[in-house]
Protein backbone atom coordinates (compact mmCIF):
# COMPACT_ATOMS: atom_id res chain seq x y z
CA UNK A 1 0.00 0.00 0.00
CA UNK A 2 1.49 3.33 -1.09
CA UNK A 3 2.13 5.99 1.53
CA UNK A 4 0.43 9.29 0.76
CA UNK A 5 2.33 12.57 0.69
CA UNK A 6 1.31 15.97 1.96
CA UNK A 7 1.07 17.57 -1.47
CA UNK A 8 -1.82 15.25 -2.34
CA UNK A 9 -3.87 16.81 0.46
CA UNK A 10 -3.00 20.46 -0.17
CA UNK A 11 -5.71 21.02 -2.84
CA UNK A 12 -8.26 19.34 -0.56
CA UNK A 13 -7.95 21.79 2.34
CA UNK A 14 -11.35 23.47 1.72
CA UNK A 15 -13.04 20.07 1.40
CA UNK A 16 -11.56 18.72 4.64
CA UNK A 17 -12.28 21.91 6.53
CA UNK A 18 -15.91 21.81 5.39
CA UNK A 19 -16.04 18.12 6.30
CA UNK A 20 -14.88 18.96 9.85
CA UNK A 21 -17.84 21.32 10.11
CA UNK A 22 -20.47 18.78 8.98
CA UNK A 23 -23.07 17.77 11.54
CA UNK A 24 -21.89 14.16 11.75
CA UNK A 25 -18.16 14.86 12.17
CA UNK A 26 -18.73 17.91 14.34
CA UNK A 27 -20.79 15.70 16.65
CA UNK A 28 -17.96 13.18 16.79
CA UNK A 29 -15.52 15.97 17.68
CA UNK A 30 -17.90 17.04 20.46
CA UNK A 31 -17.94 13.49 21.80
CA UNK A 32 -14.13 13.25 21.66
CA UNK A 33 -13.84 16.44 23.66
CA UNK A 34 -16.37 15.13 26.18
CA UNK A 35 -14.75 11.73 26.73
CA UNK A 36 -11.24 13.22 27.04
CA UNK A 37 -12.47 15.44 29.89
CA UNK A 38 -10.87 18.68 30.95
CA UNK A 39 -7.81 19.86 29.03
CA UNK A 40 -6.95 22.37 31.75
CA UNK A 41 -3.19 22.80 32.11
CA UNK A 42 -2.44 20.10 29.54
CA UNK A 43 -0.23 20.05 26.47
CA UNK A 44 -2.38 18.53 23.76
CA UNK A 45 -1.11 17.12 20.45
CA UNK A 46 -3.27 16.41 17.39
CA UNK A 47 -1.58 14.06 14.92
CA UNK A 48 -3.05 14.73 11.50
CA UNK A 49 -4.63 17.94 12.77
CA UNK A 50 -6.07 19.02 9.43
CA UNK A 51 -7.33 22.59 9.71
CA UNK A 52 -7.36 22.48 13.52
CA UNK A 53 -11.10 22.34 14.18
CA UNK A 54 -10.84 19.68 16.91
CA UNK A 55 -8.07 21.48 18.81
CA UNK A 56 -10.08 24.69 18.69
CA UNK A 57 -12.66 23.08 21.00
CA UNK A 58 -10.23 22.90 23.91
CA UNK A 59 -7.70 25.65 23.27
CA UNK A 60 -9.13 27.89 26.00
CA UNK A 61 -8.55 25.17 28.60
CA UNK A 62 -5.23 23.74 27.51
CA UNK A 63 -1.79 25.05 28.44
CA UNK A 64 -0.87 24.60 24.79
CA UNK A 65 -2.32 22.84 21.74
CA UNK A 66 0.03 21.49 19.11
CA UNK A 67 -0.97 20.27 15.67
CA UNK A 68 1.07 18.32 13.15
CA UNK A 69 0.02 17.34 9.64
CA UNK A 70 1.69 15.95 6.54
CA UNK A 71 0.08 18.69 4.43
CA UNK A 72 1.59 22.17 4.40
CA UNK A 73 -1.77 23.50 3.24
CA UNK A 74 -3.56 22.04 6.26
CA UNK A 75 -0.97 23.49 8.63
CA UNK A 76 -1.28 26.91 7.03
CA UNK A 77 -5.08 26.78 7.28
CA UNK A 78 -4.92 25.76 10.95
CA UNK A 79 -2.44 28.53 11.73
CA UNK A 80 -4.69 31.07 10.03
CA UNK A 81 -7.80 29.79 11.82
CA UNK A 82 -6.19 30.11 15.25
CA UNK A 83 -4.84 33.58 14.38
CA UNK A 84 -8.33 34.63 13.28
CA UNK A 85 -9.70 33.43 16.64
CA UNK A 86 -6.95 35.20 18.57
CA UNK A 87 -5.45 31.92 19.78
CA UNK A 88 -2.00 31.99 18.19
CA UNK A 89 -0.20 32.33 21.53
CA UNK A 90 -1.77 29.10 22.82
CA UNK A 91 -1.14 27.06 19.69
CA UNK A 92 1.59 25.73 17.45
CA UNK A 93 1.33 23.94 14.10
CA UNK A 94 3.94 22.25 11.96
CA UNK A 95 4.39 19.93 9.00
CA UNK A 96 5.47 16.44 9.97
CA UNK A 97 5.09 12.69 9.56
CA UNK A 98 3.03 10.47 11.89
CA UNK A 99 5.71 7.78 11.52
CA UNK A 100 8.41 10.08 12.89
CA UNK A 101 6.97 12.67 15.24
CA UNK A 102 9.48 15.46 15.99
CA UNK A 103 8.81 15.39 19.74
CA UNK A 104 10.53 13.94 22.77
CA UNK A 105 9.33 10.89 24.63
CA UNK A 106 6.64 11.61 27.24
CA UNK A 107 6.13 15.18 26.02
CA UNK A 108 2.32 15.46 25.94
CA UNK A 109 -0.53 14.91 28.38
CA UNK A 110 -3.07 14.12 25.68
CA UNK A 111 -2.74 13.11 22.05
CA UNK A 112 -5.53 13.03 19.48
CA UNK A 113 -5.71 11.46 16.04
CA UNK A 114 -8.89 11.42 13.97
CA UNK A 115 -9.54 10.15 10.45
CA UNK A 116 -5.79 9.66 9.95
CA UNK A 117 -4.30 6.41 11.19
CA UNK A 118 -6.48 4.20 9.01
CA UNK A 119 -4.98 5.94 5.95
CA UNK A 120 -1.44 4.85 6.77
CA UNK A 121 0.07 1.76 5.12
CA UNK A 122 1.30 0.76 8.60
CA UNK A 123 -1.15 2.36 11.06
CA UNK A 124 0.34 0.46 14.00
CA UNK A 125 3.65 2.26 13.38
CA UNK A 126 1.84 5.60 13.75
CA UNK A 127 0.08 4.43 16.91
CA UNK A 128 3.39 3.42 18.49
CA UNK A 129 4.81 6.88 17.74
CA UNK A 130 1.82 8.52 19.44
CA UNK A 131 2.26 6.24 22.45
CA UNK A 132 5.92 7.26 22.61
CA UNK A 133 5.26 11.00 22.94
CA UNK A 134 2.51 10.77 25.59
CA UNK A 135 3.40 10.85 29.29
CA UNK A 136 2.79 8.03 31.72
CA UNK A 137 -0.62 8.78 33.15
CA UNK A 138 -1.59 10.54 29.92
CA UNK A 139 -4.29 9.74 27.41
CA UNK A 140 -4.71 9.11 23.69
CA UNK A 141 -7.98 9.56 21.80
CA UNK A 142 -8.33 8.13 18.30
CA UNK A 143 -11.14 8.00 15.76
CA UNK A 144 -11.13 5.15 13.25
CA UNK A 145 -13.68 3.42 11.01
CA UNK A 146 -15.01 0.25 12.62
CA UNK A 147 -15.29 -3.19 11.08
CA UNK A 148 -18.94 -2.34 10.29
CA UNK A 149 -18.06 0.56 7.99
CA UNK A 150 -18.76 0.05 4.30
CA UNK A 151 -20.41 1.96 1.47
CA UNK A 152 -23.86 0.42 1.90
CA UNK A 153 -23.86 0.80 5.69
CA UNK A 154 -22.83 4.45 5.35
CA UNK A 155 -25.55 5.07 2.74
CA UNK A 156 -28.14 3.45 5.02
CA UNK A 157 -26.98 5.56 7.96
CA UNK A 158 -27.31 8.73 5.89
CA UNK A 159 -30.83 7.79 4.80
CA UNK A 160 -31.93 6.89 8.33
CA UNK A 161 -30.57 10.17 9.75
CA UNK A 162 -31.55 12.49 6.90
CA UNK A 163 -27.93 13.25 6.04
CA UNK A 164 -27.90 14.63 2.52
CA UNK A 165 -25.88 16.57 -0.07
CA UNK A 166 -22.34 17.53 0.95
CA UNK A 167 -22.64 15.89 4.37
CA UNK A 168 -23.64 12.60 2.76
CA UNK A 169 -20.84 12.90 0.20
CA UNK A 170 -18.18 13.28 2.91
CA UNK A 171 -19.38 10.27 4.90
CA UNK A 172 -19.62 8.11 1.78
CA UNK A 173 -16.09 9.13 0.75
CA UNK A 174 -14.80 8.21 4.22
CA UNK A 175 -16.53 4.82 4.01
CA UNK A 176 -15.10 4.15 0.56
CA UNK A 177 -11.52 5.00 1.56
CA UNK A 178 -11.76 3.01 4.78
CA UNK A 179 -12.77 -0.15 2.93
CA UNK A 180 -9.68 0.27 0.75
CA UNK A 181 -7.38 0.99 3.70
CA UNK A 182 -8.08 -0.17 7.29
CA UNK A 183 -11.09 -0.83 9.48
CA UNK A 184 -10.93 -1.81 13.13
CA UNK A 185 -12.32 -4.47 15.40
CA UNK A 186 -12.41 -3.14 18.97
CA UNK A 187 -10.99 -6.33 20.50
CA UNK A 188 -8.07 -6.47 18.08
CA UNK A 189 -7.33 -2.78 18.62
CA UNK A 190 -7.44 -3.22 22.40
CA UNK A 191 -5.07 -6.19 22.21
CA UNK A 192 -2.59 -4.20 20.12
CA UNK A 193 -2.65 -1.11 22.37
CA UNK A 194 -2.43 -3.08 25.61
CA UNK A 195 0.48 -4.99 24.10
CA UNK A 196 2.20 -1.64 23.45
CA UNK A 197 1.95 -0.63 27.10
CA UNK A 198 -1.47 0.95 27.48
CA UNK A 199 -2.97 0.40 30.92
CA UNK A 200 -6.60 0.78 29.90
CA UNK A 201 -8.44 0.91 26.56
CA UNK A 202 -12.08 1.84 26.05
CA UNK A 203 -14.10 2.17 22.85
CA UNK A 204 -17.11 4.35 22.11
CA UNK A 205 -19.10 3.50 18.97
CA UNK A 206 -20.13 6.61 17.01
CA UNK A 207 -21.84 7.31 13.68
CA UNK A 208 -24.24 4.46 14.31
CA UNK A 209 -21.41 2.04 15.09
CA UNK A 210 -19.62 2.74 11.80
CA UNK A 211 -16.71 4.33 13.65
CA UNK A 212 -14.93 4.00 16.99
CA UNK A 213 -13.58 6.58 19.38
CA UNK A 214 -10.81 4.78 21.23
CA UNK A 215 -9.56 6.13 24.56
CA UNK A 216 -6.20 4.78 25.63
CA UNK A 217 -4.87 5.53 29.13
CA UNK A 218 -1.16 5.15 29.83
Amino acid sequence: MRKMNGEEFDPLVPFFDAMACTSWLSDVHHQIKRVTGSWTGKRVLDVGCGTGRLLLRGVDEARQVVGIDLSEGMVQAATELFAEKGKSDQSSFQVGDAYNLPYAQNEFDLALSTCVLFLLPEPEKGMKEILRVVKDGGMIAMLNPSEHMNQQAAADYCQQNNITQFEETTLLKWSNISTLRHRYNSEELSTFLLGCGAKQVEHFPVVGGLALITICKL
